[in-house]
């Protein structure tokens, strides 16, 4: 089953796009603020991802313009914890790697 949760996660933008909705719901264009770099297309699409894996709840509010807003699913907050772990990780391996140069 970690492959299914590798496949959740992967892709340059996901662990970013999840790192921007821990606190809360964001909006389209804060999303695409925050993650600099990324083009509307892309973010559009690892959003659609995250949607369809049911880690991302997208709303669209009937106003002009359209406002789209996404917010983290019980499954995404319920992964914060592996992405925690990760982040962990990666801390423990770029100090070990700053101490074996």
């Amino acid at each position: 089953m970690a492959e299914l949760a590798l496949k959740v996660i992967q892709g340059r933008w996901k662990l970013l796009i999840l790192r921007e909705l821990v606190d809360g719901i964001r909006r389209f264009s804060d999303l695409q603020r925050a993650l600099e770099g990324v083009s509307q297309k892309v973010l559009t699409a690892q959003l659609r991802d995250l949607e369809t894996d049911g880690v991302v709840h997208r709303t669209v509010h009937p106003e002009v313009p359209p406002r789209v807003e996404y917010a983290l699913t019980d499954l995404g907050v319920a992964l914060l914890p592996v992405l925690d772990g990760l982040h962990a990780w990666g801390e423990r391996q770029a100090d070990f790697n700053s101490a074996s140069r």
